[in-house]
């Protein structure tokens, strides 16, 4: 699950820079604003590649794909980015969490062929 959830955090975070400049041309949004927003969100999506195993780390990550839909009220396009990225972040921890269930299972299988043979 970190894995591909990182993997999608750290495409997040290039989006939302190219977001932050998109909205500089914004004539009512001082850049300090939007650096400030965008900023933030950027750092949340580094932080939150380390905290994804960790208790709330993926409740953070939907708030994360929420802000982003949420952004499309600033840039239209990050109503379908952010629509997108959500549906990719379902996927990361979907899929993430069976990868690891599978590695723990051929751990253990593997172990116990160990002590057997």
């Amino acid at each position: 699950m970190r894995t591909l959830g990182a993997s999608t955090l750290i495409a997040e975070f290039f989006v939302i820079g190219f977001a932050g400049l998109v909205a500089m041309k914004d004539p009512d949004l001082s850049m300090a604003t939007v650096w400030t927003v965008s900023g933030i969100a950027m750092l949340l999506c580094l932080l939150l590649c380390g905290m994804i195993t960790r208790p709330g780390g993926v409740q953070l990550g939907w708030a994360l794909q929420l802000g982003l839909i949420a952004g499309g009220f600033v840039v239209p396009v990050m109503f379908f980015l952010g629509v997108v990225f959500a549906a990719l972040w379902w996927a990361s921890i979907h899929f993430g969490r069976k990868v690891d269930e599978a590695k723990a299972r051929f751990a253990a299988q593997a172990e116990a062929e160990g002590h057997a043979a």
